[in-house]
């Protein structure tokens, strides 16, 4: 099974490759130094998410950048993961930073709608009540106690900032 999904990655369709997305890449802050990663795998060696999970690689994605590979790396849900610890950019010899790396393809799916289910439901609720979390009746109850004023449920102008 593992070799199947190694072949199964390792697939690429050269017609459906966008060699552009490295260059729109490199002029976003935070992306500038992508070019100059030469894949030592330092990245990957500190990264603590790659060590929960060996299929995680910042290394990987920088290639599948290079490579032209948009779709692949927008919608793949281990841009996600990176938890902007700052190992691999400190052990980085070339000084690509991934964690700002990260945080560009993460705008740009973004951008393209592309969200983790969890974050998509997050705005939802969001854009509903102004808020992360909805407040429940014992939060309610308990913000009167301490004497704090009543949060409105509806929040028109969080929706109409998230409609612009």
């Amino acid at each position: 099974m593992r070799s199947e999904m190694v072949e199964r990655e390792s697939l690429v369709e050269v017609g459906n490759l966008d060699h552009r997305f490295p260059d729109r890449i490199l002029r976003q802050p935070g992306g500038e130094a992508l070019r100059a990663c030469f894949q030592c795998g330092l990245c990957t060696a500190s990264c603590p998410i790659s060590l929960i999970d060996s299929r995680y690689s910042p290394r990987r994605v920088i290639k599948r950048i290079l490579l032209g590979m948009r779709d692949q790396v927008l919608r793949d849900r281990f841009i996600w993961l990176c938890s902007a610890c700052f190992l691999c950019q400190e052990r980085c010899p070339q000084d690509v930073r991934p964690p700002e790396v990260m945080t560009v393809l993460k705008n740009m799916a973004v951008k393209e709608g592309i969200l983790p289910q969890g974050i998509a439901r997050m705005m939802e609720v969001f854009k509903r009540t102004g808020r992360l979390y909805p407040i429940d009746d014992f939060t309610a109850e308990e913000r009167e106690e301490l004497g704090l004023p009543h949060l409105e449920e509806e929040q028109e102008a969080v929706k109409r900032l998230l409609e612009e």
